[in-house]
């Protein structure tokens, strides 16, 4: 279940420093998130770190890309494995 910053992001820069797999970065217009980092912080935190900060709810579960939490703990170990 990657996340996905919806175009209501007002570019205030909270969340892309919160995110531990660096999958936040600056699009043309907006926030974005990789998807092929995107972990939800899981293996990191309980709860995704973008969201907790966010301060307008711009960031939901992207319904195109949708994964388990043993999916989402396997990309995690992958990327670890990678660093």
């Amino acid at each position: 279940m990657s996340l996905l910053i919806t175009d209501e992001c007002i570019n205030c820069d909270v969340c892309e420093p919160e995110c531990p797999n660096t999958a936040i970065y600056q699009g043309d217009e907006i926030y974005e998130i990789d998807s092929n980092l995107c972990t939800e912080c899981v293996g990191h935190f309980d709860e995704p770190q973008c969201i907790e900060v966010c301060p307008v709810d711009c960031i939901i579960v992207d319904p195109d890309n949708q994964e388990s939490k043993p999916q989402l703990q396997a990309k995690y170990e992958k990327l670890m494995a990678s660093a």
